[in-house]
């Protein structure tokens, strides 16, 4: 069977959520680190964008972000799907993603890039991935450069000296109900792993296992957390099975709930905001300022439309259940606190990926 190349680095938090995904699904590949050169000769000229990971198919296409890499492979790889085929599994399944790739970044950034250890390590990993046949004198060199903007995102995210400690608080509160959750399950919904699993491994894994520090205060708080993590990064291929009946565990209520009272107000502040935009078709990475809460503590942060995106999934997917289906789905809407009136808000504009770049509907 022909391979595929996924060009990314061990020290990618979304590299780690599509490798994990590939060795699930058995899906042949080869890995290609993003070097300077790669970057260069492939990734730019064939994506028009620098980011990674990018999977260059056995048929020769080049597809970017790991959300449409993993739906184009569904659909030639069938077998073991990571979509739960009921109603409320699949709903928690997106919204986990969606919580994962577009708010836990936030503990992800700040652990790696607030922690000296975690920071130096990391800078070391992003010369080794840039040059990797550098001396480690030149490699850290090269890392101090490549890693600026990464850490310079921090502000951007919203991660201030000020919230810093509830930041922390909220993410060892998310780790003590994972671990709990972990103790009973292998994944989140059984012994197969969804797609909220792979959103939460890309920030679980990368930083939050990987980085030293954040590795061992995992190890110590959450040894459960940590034993998924090492089942999803060296999965038994194609293997498991979603709870039956339809089930959705209690243990995952609170996780819900942390991410409907921290993310849900920043996904409906961009749904206005995307849907007010002024600036043409064409719309840009961030588009303006948001305000959050965690865990008491306000802050600020960039408008990121890319989060209207992953969020119009699972809008789209609860907007298209009908009879039955829709009346079980209720049953847990329930159960977390604001998820009904988040997910019935109208979308006054829908954001779209057009090669590789986002874009809206024209203003009505």
């Amino acid at each position: 069977m022909a391979s595929h190349q996924l060009i990314g680095a061990e020290v990618s938090l979304y590299t780690g959520k599509l490798r994990c995904y590939l060795k699930y699904k058995h899906i042949p590949f080869e890995e290609v680190i993003a070097s300077r050169e790669v970057f260069q000769d492939v990734i730019i000229p064939r994506t028009g964008v620098r980011y990674i990971p990018v999977l260059i198919t056995a048929e020769g296409e080049a597809l970017q972000d790991t959300t449409v890499i993993i739906d184009a492979l569904e659909k030639r790889y069938p077998e073991s799907p990571v979509y739960p085929a009921t109603p409320k599994q699949n709903l928690i399944s997106l919204l986990l993603e969606t919580y994962g790739d577009e708010w836990l970044v936030i503990p992800a950034m700040h652990y790696r890039w607030n922690i000296d250890e975690n920071r130096s390590f990391a800078i070391g990993e992003f010369g080794r991935t840039s040059a990797p046949h550098a001396s480690k004198e030149e490699q850290m060199a090269i890392g101090q450069q490549t890693a600026k903007p990464f850490a310079g995102a921090l502000s951007m995210l919203g991660v201030a000296d000020d919230i810093v400690p509830a930041i922390e608080k909220s993410y060892l509160s998310l780790l003590t109900d994972l671990d709990r959750h972990f103790a009973l399950y292998p994944y989140l919904l059984g012994s197969r792993p969804c797609m909220g699993d792979f959103g939460l491994i890309g920030p679980l894994y990368a930083h939050l296992y990987r980085d030293p520090y954040s590795g061992r205060l995992m190890e110590a708080q959450a040894p459960n957390v940590v034993g998924w993590v090492k089942r999803m990064i060296e999965p038994a291929p194609r293997s498991g099975e979603f709870l039956a009946y339809d089930q959705v565990p209690e243990t995952l209520y609170p996780v819900l709930q942390r991410m409907l009272e921290e993310q849900g107000p920043v996904i409906r502040q961009t749904m206005e905001q995307v849907g007010n935009w002024q600036g043409g078709d064409q719309i840009e990475r961030a588009i303006g300022e948001v305000g959050f809460t965690i865990e008491g503590v306000s802050g600020t942060r960039l408008t990121f439309p890319y989060m209207q995106w992953m969020w119009q999934r699972c809008h789209d997917f609860y907007a298209s259940l009908e009879g039955e289906d829709k009346r079980r789905v209720s049953g847990l809407l329930d159960a977390i606190n604001g998820l009904d009136e988040l997910l019935e808000q109208p979308l006054p504009r829908r954001v779209h990926r057009v090669e590789n770049k986002m874009r809206v509907d024209k203003a009505q």
